[in-house]
């Protein structure tokens, strides 16, 4: 999920932003050293919104920086389970392919990419036996986040796309066409059903 979230810290501001209005000076050190940066707390760092505070600045015998006691506020994307994540296919193995969300890589195994038997083919591709679908690098998809690990740092994220309605985008298109054929076909079948009761 995507969040607003208003953060206090002490902002250590780098010497080179010493020409800039102080909060300015605060507002580049907060895109050099938050935007991209991952915490269990917060999540993903996308963007500083804004800077809404800040405190006299002091300096540390020994550093040649200013720390500024500051408010501000971050846009945030937090993976949280059960989430619907969009991404794009960015690497494909024998166990499963890789996909970006937002900052972050999810990893779909491959016993998840599809209802089908799925084996990895010769030029790269995660191909289902009895469908023939295939997954490739650059497809765009929709999957369920299904497990979150903080451990290492940057998060592990796992995703499926066997739950309805989910997968690579053409796949939901061609159910939705699919789906539309049968009810289409339903209706008819029941308008020669009330046509002959007449």
């Amino acid at each position: 999920m995507f969040y607003l979230a208003e953060v206090g810290d002490y902002v250590r501001v780098e010497p080179k932003h010493f020409g800039l209005a102080t909060k300015d000076a605060v507002s580049e050190q907060l895109n050099e050293s938050y935007v991209n940066s991952v915490t269990k707390d917060l999540g993903f760092v996308v963007s500083i919104v804004g800077v809404d505070d800040v405190g006299e600045g002091i300096i540390i015998p020994g550093d040649g920086a200013a720390f500024y006691k500051s408010k501000f506020r971050v846009l945030v994307w937090k993976p949280e389970l059960h989430e619907l994540v969009y991404g794009t296919i960015k690497e494909i193995t024998t166990f499963g392919a890789f996909m970006q969300v937002a900052n972050a890589q999810g990893m779909i195994h491959v016993s998840q990419t599809m209802e089908d038997f799925v084996s990895l083919t010769k030029t790269g591709v995660l191909q289902g036996k009895s469908s023939k679908r295939s997954l490739a690098i650059g497809d765009n998809c929709l999957a369920r986040i299904v497990a979150i690990s903080f451990k290492a740092g940057e998060p592990k994220i796992g995703l499926t796309m066997r739950q309805p309605g989910l997968g690579k985008l053409e796949w939901l298109d061609e159910n939705k066409l699919r789906n539309r054929k049968a009810a289409e076909k339903i209706v008819k079948s029941e308008e020669k059903k009330v046509g002959k009761k007449k």
